[in-house]
């Protein structure tokens, strides 16, 4: 990959036959119907990398058998997952779809609810998809969402699950904590804790953020900065006191978690513009939870690195909004909205690096555009590789134009990123929720652009070499051609690439069985009129999509609903 500091790779190009752009775009809709001669210039042409328009055809727009890496794509939409070759066929589908992924043995491994942002628990189905495998979160005050990852735990030689979990505070806690009573009271406040269960379903080991406070507020409180000291003197912890920001139910919205089994370390992502790394391995006691709990409660268990929004611990300057909009900042800002944080696996291109989809929600001085992100957390100011984990303040910022051809300000890009993809146009391809990023073994990049059911590959100097549209919605069933729609109505959360030598695919019937829309047809949803009770006219809450909003435990098993404002 190329390691130069923030090189924008940018995948659009322009067709001869019709003199259109070929952007990345989300609304990508618009080819040319009328005339087949018309409809075979624009396939020619591969003006399918996306250019603005407000109808156009689903399923696989373009494949560069030369460039793109060969294999089989797995997205869920509505309730169904799809393992999809690359020409778009169906080879499996399960009857659930959340944020599934597959497993080693061919299992599939996704949450009990077709809901990202709130679900009971996990389920493990076998590839003909036989359940084999449920776990349920019961505990009082605890709630899972949006991601999880099936591990091989070293200390105890075994596979355990992480999953991503609210936790609640009480008002008593908060104010005990260091929160600042002037901003309470501080009821159905929330932050998030990383949960480990084996395969019994048993508690093995637990990480909160809570433990990981500080604050300058309360001198009399454990967590208090210390005389002479500030939040700045704490990159390790979270400032209780955010500006602009009190504790609340789901605080923090943490949606993607990943695990490093050569550092022993876990990443965290929160939706408010930062992740974080914390010690798994380190804070582990075999066959003792209690003692795993406490260890990862106390210092062992900081962060051992941050990287976002450095204003979160007064390193940084935070965005502003200016009298004159178009030279509002992001400040040091460098990911908004973000989710998908996952190290690149070893033995790929950028193993070791951080790879993130930035939605690019909240950055003043960028217009609505997502981007993709590689990270290299251990360079310094000088831009070599330490070994170790460098903040980011440390490293640096270099100033960069994010679009072209528009009145916004220079952005202050940090050091530590060495690769990233948008689209030329800046008014293309933006998932402002969910989403997701894959680095491939022959070094492009899947991407999945959440809110337009949009999936592509980019090699590293971003050209678009493999493109394909979601044609399953909830409303209109699956589709052939689609129409200018809100937001969401064709989502996928996530999709991931696995090659044909893929554990999970040794000895699997990979025969091609159709199209989404041929051969697996979903028929339109009949709207109910609205009002009355579930089951009496009013509207079910949307799978899949409805955008990350707040959610809430239920009053019984601890899990979570989707609450509509």
């Amino acid at each position: 990959m190329n390691s130069q500091p923030y090189v924008r790779a940018q995948g659009n190009m322009d067709c001869p036959a019709t003199g259109r752009r070929a952007d990345t775009h989300r609304a990508r809709r618009g080819w040319l119907t009328a005339a087949s001669t018309c409809l075979w210039l624009v396939l020619s042409c591969l003006v399918s990398h996306a250019y603005e328009s407000l109808r156009g055809p689903t399923e696989l727009l373009h494949w560069d058998k030369e460039k793109a890496y060969a294999g089989y794509t797995l997205f869920a939409a509505h309730g169904t997952t799809y393992l999809i070759d690359m020409s778009g066929q169906v080879v499996n589908t399960w009857r659930m779809g959340t944020n599934p992924r597959l497993l080693p043995n061919g299992h599939i491994l996704d949450a009990t609810r077709d809901d990202p942002s709130g679900f009971q628990g996990f389920q493990e189905l076998d590839w003909s998809g036989k359940e084999v495998w449920r776990y349920t979160e019961s505990r009082e005050g605890y709630a899972p969402h949006h991601d999880w990852v099936r591990i091989h735990n070293q200390a105890l030689n075994a596979p355990t699950t992480l999953y991503i979990a609210n936790r609640s505070i009480t008002h008593e806690q908060a104010i005990a904590a260091g929160c600042d009573p002037r901003n309470g009271p501080y009821r159905g406040a929330q932050m998030d804790a990383i949960v480990e269960v084996d395969m019994q379903g048993k508690v093995v080991w637990e990480w909160w953020f809570f433990d990981h406070a500080i604050q300058d507020v309360a001198p009399d409180k454990a967590n208090y900065v210390g005389k002479g000291k500030g939040i700045a003197d704490y990159p390790g912890r979270i400032d209780l006191n955010l500006p602009g920001r009190k504790l609340k139910r789901d605080w923090l919205h943490c949606n993607s978690l990943d695990y490093n089994a050569e550092l022993g370390q876990i990443v965290i992502n929160s939706v408010q513009g930062e992740f974080y790394v914390i010690d798994h391995d380190g804070t582990f006691v075999a066959g003792d939870p209690p003692a795993s709990i406490a260890k990862a409660a106390g210092p062992a268990g900081d962060f051992l690195y941050r990287f976002g929004d450095p204003a979160r611990y007064e390193q940084g300057d935070p965005p502003r909004v200016l009298e004159d909009w178009t030279h509002s900042t992001s400040g040091h800002k460098q990911i908004g909205g973000a989710h998908d944080i996952h190290w690149i696996r070893p033995g790929l291109p950028g193993a070791g690096h951080f790879l993130i989809f930035n939605n690019g929600q909240y950055l003043f001085d960028c217009t609505s555009q997502s981007s993709i992100l590689e990270i290299n957390g251990f360079l310094d100011a000088q831009g070599k590789d330490t070994g170790k984990y460098v903040n980011p303040p440390a490293a640096g910022y270099e100033s960069i134009r994010a679009n072209r051809d528009t009145h916004k300000p220079l952005q202050r890009a940090s050091r530590q990123i060495v690769w990233s993809y948008r689209s030329k146009s800046n008014q293309g391809f933006f998932s402002h929720i969910g989403a997701g990023a894959q680095r491939l073994p022959n070094g492009n990049t899947l991407v999945c652009s959440d809110t337009e059911g949009h999936l592509f590959e980019v090699t590293a100097d971003g050209q678009v070499v493999w493109e394909y549209i979601n044609p399953v919605t909830k409303t209109f069933g699956s589709v052939k051609i689609l129409e200018d729609a809100t937001p969401m109505t064709n989502a996928v959360f996530r999709a991931y690439r696995y090659g044909p030598d893929h554990p999970a695919l040794k000895g699997r019937d990979l025969t091609p069985k159709g199209t989404i829309t041929d051969a697996f047809p979903r028929e339109p949803r009949v709207e109910r009129a609205r009002g009355g009770r579930r089951g009496q006219g009013s509207r079910d809450p949307e799978p899949n999509g409805g955008g990350d909003r707040s959610v809430r435990p239920t009053n019984n098993w601890g899990g979570w609903r989707r609450e509509k404002p």
